[in-house]
């Protein structure tokens, strides 16, 4: 039996939310768009050699878009979640009963009676004001909180795995396979990628795989068609 002072250990899916999205967002980008460049090139009757070389060169190039994407846009995040923290710092410091009432609302809000809401809060503002004001207040959490090189080297390094994954299908099947296998195997890439991050979320799997799947086969097509119409260009 635990004591008042222990902690319930459990672990929660909500914790991987910022890698997670990052990840697979990278992930699906590259398999997505190599295989489609790949898929449009093929399609248009370019050489061997040319196929792979757009393919290598579109999976540097668009692990470097990702990694910079995801910095700037995170960053941004982190920027905007640091300016509010230090505005309720100011406003902590400069009329802390005006803080005090605003979060006993908020527990108020929530369903606690006033006399318990407003001890609550006393409470937590004693122990450490800022962090019950992030939490409650602005939404801030240590385990969701904006991670810009997290994020940055998340999605380079998935995109850049999940590029290769079509590449090599096109580097190891004969030329005239080399547009069915790479769309064939990607759709499979793609359905696998989907059940995976949606397990790892504790989502249907399923309904991941197939939303992933048909998708990514859409953008292979449309790309695909967009080669046929200059052949031999």
């Amino acid at each position: 039996m635990r004591g008042p002072g222990q902690r319930h250990a459990e672990r929660h899916r909500s914790t991987r939310i910022g890698w997670l999205r990052a990840a697979v967002l990278g992930a699906n980008d590259g398999i997505v768009s190599t295989a489609s460049l790949i898929a449009g090139i093929a399609a248009a009757d370019a050489g061997r050699a040319t196929i792979l070389v757009a393919g290598l060169a579109g999976l540097v190039a668009g692990a470097m878009s990702m990694a910079a994407g995801e910095y700037v846009s995170v960053h941004s995040q982190a920027d905007t979640e640091a300016a509010d923290l230090a505005r309720e710092r100011i406003e902590l410091r400069d009329d802390p009963a005006a803080e005090l009432r605003e979060l006993t609302a908020i527990y108020v809000d929530r369903g606690l009676s006033p006399p318990l809401a407003h001890e609550v809060a006393e409470q937590l503002m004693r122990h450490d004001a800022l962090a019950a004001h992030a939490r409650d207040e602005l939404g801030i959490t240590q385990a969701l909180g904006a991670r810009p090189l997290q994020a940055a080297l998340t999605s380079a390094a998935s995109f850049a795995v999940g590029a290769a994954l079509p590449l090599a299908v096109a580097w190891l099947v004969a030329a005239s396979w080399l547009l069915a296998a790479v769309g064939a195997t990607s759709v499979v890439f793609l359905a696998l990628l989907g059940a995976i991050a949606a397990r790892a979320g504790g989502a249907d799997a399923a309904g991941g795989a197939w939303r992933v799947a048909f998708w990514g086969a859409l953008a292979m097509a449309v790309t695909a068609g967009v080669g046929h119409l200059f052949p031999g260009a």
